[in-house]
């Protein structure tokens, strides 16, 4: 009888980790070679966490479907710590990364992926966010 209430818990508990991508917008355009602010925003939750780190990858979608995160993080562009912070009143905490485009990147559809890594709660259980953002190279 339990099982059912303690399910939707930890699925709310769950729920209330997830970051999200504030920039770049969706179908934004990049060019290889600059930089790219890359938002991670993280809303402040109930549940006790501990930020352990972020990585930001980028993946060409220009001929075939893009990978989701899970299976390829495509080009890693950050891999590091993810402390994000109040800016505005009207923002949830967030850190901004400044990233390179690889010379490299092929011109066409492509994918910001986004893995988010906490600690959560007393038990200290392990928390892996897996976000996408579609861009235009």
């Amino acid at each position: 009888m339990m099982t059912p209430i303690f399910i939707a818990l930890l699925a709310a508990v769950a729920s209330a980790q997830n970051a999200a991508i504030g920039f770049p917008k969706q179908g934004q355009e990049i060019t290889p070679g600059d930089n790219l602010v890359v938002q991670v925003q993280r809303p402040n939750t109930l549940t006790g966490s501990q930020e352990v780190g972020v990585v930001i990858g980028l993946s060409s979608c220009a001929s075939k479907p893009c990978f989701s995160p899970q299976d390829s993080m495509g080009t890693v562009l950050y891999n590091g710590p993810f402390k994000p912070v109040y800016h505005e009143t009207s923002q949830p905490p967030y850190q901004n990364f400044t990233v390179q485009i690889p010379d490299s990147a092929v011109k066409g559809d492509a994918q910001i992926n986004v893995a988010h890594v906490a600690i959560v709660g007393a038990s200290a259980w392990p928390y892996l966010d897996l976000l996408n953002q579609t861009v235009v190279v």
